[in-house]
């Protein structure tokens, strides 16, 4: 195991960019939402740095791109409805797992740990997601970004998680790929660690000053 999961008792994992590149299917979602506006499409590099702060705001940051201003109301309500719309009709179609997740789940899982998933991934989204890849008998609790009155990078999905799973925070680790991750987890107590391959609006993990930065979850149980 990694040396500084010594004495921790549950890991909380992020969900995009984390466990699963999912950026593809939010891509053809956003871009279908854009062109119902009338708007031009995005690339899959333009949606990965927009990712990271929940659905809204990545449509907001694709409507903002697209206008060269923020959004009037009435035209955010229709994009945001239609990418519900497209990304919940199809949000495993081009998703995939990333290498090394599934093995550093089933290790932990068999190691004792408690794991948890903390994603600012609309709640209703998750179960299917989890199905697809057959993950969610992995974990105890599945937190959304709109389960609770406040996410990433609060720490209050992460304090939550902590409570309800009677682990205190010193005892807990949050495995994120962007500057919410890291910064929710210092906020909360946590041990943090970071991988350097997800959504990070282009800049550095390392910048976010994470306790560790690990090349792939596999160094989770090398």
């Amino acid at each position: 195991m990694h040396p500084l999961l010594d004495g921790k008792r549950l890991i909380a994992f992020d969900l995009d960019g984390t466990l699963i590149d999912s950026v593809p299917d939010l891509t053809v979602a956003v871009a279908r939402a854009l062109v119902d506006q009338g708007l031009p499409m995005p690339t899959t590099d333009d949606v990965r740095h927009w990712v990271g702060n929940g659905a809204a705001v990545l449509v907001e940051r694709a409507l903002t791109w697209a206008k060269g201003m923020p959004p009037e109301a009435m035209l955010f309500d229709r994009a945001y409805a239609a990418f519900l719309h497209y990304y919940g009709a199809a949000p495993n179609q081009l998703t995939s797992l990333y290498p090394g997740a599934r093995s550093a789940l089933t290790g932990l899982r068999q190691a004792g740990y408690t794991l948890v998933l903390i994603t600012n991934k609309p709640e209703r989204f998750i179960v299917p997601i989890l199905d697809h890849f057959g993950l969610q008998g992995y974990f105890t609790l599945c937190l959304g970004g709109d389960s609770l009155a406040e996410k990433k990078p609060s720490p209050v999905p992460l304090l939550h998680a902590a409570q309800v799973g009677g682990v205190a925070p010193d005892a807990c680790v949050m495995v994120g790929d962007s500057r919410h991750d890291i910064a929710a987890g210092k906020a909360a107590g946590f041990v943090t660690l970071a991988l350097p391959y997800g959504y990070n609006h282009g800049e550095p993990i390392e910048e976010s000053g994470p306790d560790a930065v690990i090349a792939s979850l596999a160094e989770l149980i090398a």
